[in-house]
């Protein structure tokens, strides 16, 4: 193995190597791991893409590298924003990391992106986002469109998509009124720029090389790699790595947060667990804990705090599944031809580490290294499917606006849409107590008071929030 080892470093110094490793995957699969082992062997420094990890504090609960894992591999773009800052943005994430990977590639290092946060991988990858002013770069005026953005966001969601309506109505149609942070970006670029955010959109994927969920790719050879684990065997995992954080100090770290930043908010009634560091997953969901009050006893407090350790496991959990779900829809089902090969590497078993993941990364590289078409073949999905289209629904008989055609599909067949069918087919006919069952098997999208539109511009392309966009 040791040999195996020596001829794959000796061949990718050689040789031209890839413009950058991409390493994705759900929380707990080990992408930090591999990142330091591949950055060892081939000379490279880390870039991590995690939207929390760019905040200073909670190192334990964002599961930041430790001094340890830092002084075996260059790491970037960690630990260097204020938590009180809530203006940190994607925009500003890109352009820093994109300055970085130029200077990598200026000192012959190779740079190795990796983190949970997909939509900030993205923005690397391709030309995703809108250049729409100077004060999206650093410099004079920096702030101003951040700030413009949280003032718009403190409005009702019903008036902000009532004003991007009267300036952009496709835009508007295929966002929920209830989804603010977008329809405020939206607002904001036809503010900048005086161009309906649709219209930005639509030439961005126009452009030589765009695709269907946005322009085309920065890198020409970027080698990608997905760490995917059998769920059952992630959870495990997961829940345990809870425990190994509660056992490093993880209480400790959040107490000291709470006093050092956010007391005084919740006292001001000013805590917002939307922006920032503050949304991280494990903060909030000790909120009762951290805020009880002084006359409680003990039992209490236990009680708060078991409540916010199986918060926390049941929060991780699913949000493995949403970035799982993000590299299966962003990354591989991707449409056109811009879109490079995904190597899927089997976490399941970390007994088997070096044989599963180490080693078949680096042949993986050495083959590309030299222009040779991969022994293991990347992973494929079946996009004969439409993707789904951004069409806005409306069900008056649920008084729901649905977006996309697979939630409005989904809703049709939902019990709640199916008790009001009934109820309303028992109205019409007068007869509500000898009426039969409604077939579950019927057809309800013929169902009177359901109606849709259908507009095909895919969803999060353009978005400049530090959110993680829902798609489909």
């Amino acid at each position: 193995m040791a040999a195996s080892s020596i001829c794959v470093r000796s061949v990718l110094r050689r040789a031209m190597r890839p413009s950058l490793i991409v390493i994705l995957g759900a929380t707990g699969t080990g992408k930090s791991k591999l990142a330091i082992e591949l950055g060892q062997r081939l000379q490279g420094e880390i870039i991590s893409a995690d939207s929390m990890q760019v905040y200073h504090g909670l190192d334990i609960i964002t599961n930041k590298v430790t001094v340890e894992e830092h002084a075996q591999c260059r790491h970037h773009m960690i630990s260097f924003v204020d938590p009180l800052v809530s203006t940190y943005t994607i925009v500003d994430f890109r352009n820093k990391a994109l300055a970085l990977i130029e200077d990598m590639h200026s000192r012959n290092k190779l740079p190795i992106v990796v983190g949970g946060t997909n939509y900030y991988i993205e923005s690397l990858l391709w030309k995703v986002l809108l250049d729409t002013g100077d004060n999206e770069d650093s410099g004079d005026g920096g702030d101003e469109m951040p700030n413009r953005k949280l003032e718009l966001e403190k409005m009702e969601g019903a008036e902000l998509h009532k004003q991007l309506m009267e300036v952009d109505p496709k835009m508007a149609a295929m966002l929920h009124p209830n989804d603010k942070r977008k329809i405020a970006r939206s607002l904001l670029v036809h503010q900048e720029t005086g161009i309906p955010h649709s219209v930005w959109l639509e030439e961005q994927r126009k452009q030589e090389g765009g695709g269907g969920l946005g322009g085309p790719l920065r890198y020409p050879d970027p080698c990608i790699f997905w760490l995917h684990s059998d769920m059952e065997a992630l959870d495990k995992r997961l829940d345990a790595r809870v425990d190994e954080m509660l056992a490093a100090g993880l209480i400790d770290e959040l107490k000291g947060f709470h006093v050092r930043y956010n007391e005084k908010k919740v006292q001001d009634e000013s805590q917002d667990y939307q922006h920032g560091i503050f949304q991280s997953i494990g903060f909030k969901e000790f909120h009762d804990y951290l805020t009880a009050a002084e006359s409680c006893s003990q039992e209490e407090r236990d009680t708060l705090r078991n409540k916010g350790v199986e918060a926390l496991k049941i929060a991780t959990r699913r949000y493995a599944r949403r970035q799982n779900k993000w590299v299966r829809n962003r990354f591989l089902k991707r449409p056109g031809d811009a879109v490079p090969p995904v190597y899927g590497l089997d976490v399941t078993d970390v007994s088997r580490w070096e044989e599963t993941v180490l080693t078949p990364a680096l042949q993986i590289l050495a083959s590309l290294s030299k222009g040779e078409k991969p022994a293991v073949s990347s992973v494929k999905i079946d996009t004969s499917e439409s993707m789904n289209k951004r069409s806005r629904h409306t069900c008056d008989l649920c008084d729901k606006i649905i977006i996309g055609d697979l939630e409005w599909a989904a809703h049709l067949k939902s019990k709640k849409h199916y008790y009001h069918v009934k109820k309303k087919r028992k109205i019409e006919t007068g007869s509500l107590s000898q009426s039969p069952s409604l077939d579950v098997s019927e057809d309800s999208s013929v169902a009177p008071g359901c109606s849709g539109t259908s507009h095909e511009s895919p969803p999060g392309v353009g978005t400049a929030h530090a959110q993680v966009p829902v798609t489909s």
